[in-house]
């Protein structure tokens, strides 16, 4: 009986020490496992801390971005009232503003001139360097300048190129290896996007979606910029407000029987969309062959014409929130909705072609909210029982306009929703976005900052590196 208790023994200790079948691939991922989730929190904890610096200089942006403006409205609100020189106040303040701007891009940062973007995505691509000594400080005061002087430019630029820069802040402070820089840097870019518009997801989404031929995704760097977005968020969120960016009547969702409604309104925005692509190279390629006296002749007359435009009508001028909330909050006539469509669309134009920083998210989102408006007055005689108000196409416009410059669909949909609160209005964006997008892309319109790209590639050529 021992001795085959023995045997039994000896048979177990050799079936325990013998490897089955599966036992080196359990054997590998467990030692992968251990390997690599130490280094995996790391990156996970330093994706916390680039969105915390992120939100935080994100809102002290904000804040004092919101302050200048308060002080500009008031400057060109009544100027008559100190007489002769309360005229010259609003015109010297444009172009102080405009040439300080200039100054500080073209001499210390020409990489922060515009959006920054396809800078993000050149740097992603490793053809570009991000130099973030320079950049962060230039992109932040230049764009307080130019944002501030009314300017049609947009917060979310300076933003997200600023949080792109600080995820390299991170990784070179800190000695990460170089394979680390495309997630933190990533992640930088979703926080700079969610900081602006309080849109954690859409950060996400804008990374994934317009940056994916540039950003590695794996599950941890997702997890990475989640994280990064998500924490941006929550510090604006502390010190700014958690309140929507665009404040709004939240719609129902229109009927069924109206939705081909919003497959029009995607087929309309696909040429508004080529058409503002098309403007805006051709515009940038006229400015970038002036002269320097040209150029400076051209900064003081674009100061003036911001603050001539800005003192007859201040919704004309700025990034577009004001504009959103005059457009939704009042009834307008059909006239006066194509001339401020109109005036908007050259002003953002004209305002992205100087060089001078800022994105052009928010007056996309402005051009989409006035021509959605414009779309349902329009029809909304002929159609009363299908549009109780033209204002749900606004919000569809914004995802509309996006979709079909930036062919980012999910993105431009996902910005609406969180930046309205308007989650009814979910089928009929979706429509106009991905009918937008897949009109756009028949009729040859490349994606706004995959042009940019090619265009800073020929400028400058791939040997940028440093």
């Amino acid at each position: 009986m021992k001795e085959s208790e023995s045997t039994v023994d000896n048979a177990n200790k050799h079936i325990m020490n013998q490897p089955t079948q599966h036992s080196g691939k359990y054997s590998t991922s467990s030692q992968r496992f251990t390997n690599t989730d130490p280094k995996n929190f790391k990156l996970i904890f330093f994706s916390f801390v680039v969105g915390g610096i992120a939100g935080l200089v994100g809102s002290v942006f904000r804040l004092t971005i919101s302050a200048i403006d308060t002080f500009r409205e008031r400057l060109f609100s009544d100027p008559g009232k100190a007489g002769f020189i309360g005229w010259v106040y609003p015109f010297l303040f444009g172009v102080i503003g405009i040439g300080v701007a200039l100054i500080l891009v073209r001499k210390f940062a020409p990489e922060t001139s515009g959006s920054g973007v396809q800078e993000i995505e050149g740097a992603l691509d490793e053809i570009r360097p991000l130099r973030w000594q320079r950049v962060i400080p230039v992109k932040f005061v230049a764009s307080l300048f130019s944002l501030g002087s009314g300017f049609l430019l947009g917060r979310e630029g300076p933003t997200i190129q600023l949080g792109a820069n600080i995820g390299k802040m991170i990784k070179d402070i800190f000695r990460h290896p170089d394979h680390k820089t495309n997630t933190l840097v990533s992640a930088g870019a979703a926080a700079g996007l969610a900081s602006a518009f309080n849109a954690p997801l859409a950060g996400v989404i804008f990374v994934i979606e317009e940056m994916h031929g540039h950003f590695r995704y794996t599950f941890i760097s997702v997890a990475a910029i989640m994280v990064a977005s998500g924490t941006a968020d929550f510090v604006v969120r502390l010190l700014v407000g958690a309140d929507p960016v665009i404040k709004m009547v939240v719609f129902p969702s229109p009927a069924l029987s109206g939705i081909w409604l919003f497959i029009v309104l995607g087929f309309l925005f696909s040429f508004v969309g080529y058409l503002f692509n098309k403007l805006l190279i051709v515009s940038l390629n006229l400015f970038s062959n002036f002269s320097r006296t040209v150029m400076v002749l051209c900064v003081v007359g674009a100061g003036l014409v911001i603050a001539a435009v800005g003192i007859l009508n201040s919704n004309m001028i700025g990034g577009g929130y004001s504009t959103i909330r005059m457009v939704l909050d009042h009834a307008h006539t059909l006239q006066f909705l194509i001339i401020l469509f109109t005036g908007r669309m050259l002003l953002t134009i004209f305002s992205y072609s100087t060089g001078l920083p800022g994105g052009i998210f928010a007056p996309l989102l402005a051009l989409g909210v006035v021509f959605g408006m414009l779309f349902g007055s329009f029809l909304q005689p002929f159609f009363p029982e299908l549009i109780l108000h033209p204002g749900v196409f606004a919000v569809a416009g914004m995802a509309g306009i996006f979709a079909s410059t930036v062919r980012a669909p999910l993105t431009g949909l996902v910005l609406a929703v969180e930046m309205t609160s308007n989650f009814e209005l979910i089928l009929p964006l979706i429509i106009t976005a991905v009918t937008a997008a897949l009109i756009t892309a028949q009729i040859g319109n490349q994606p706004i900052y995959t042009t940019l790209l090619e265009r800073l590639k020929s400028e400058h050529g791939d040997d940028q590196n440093e």
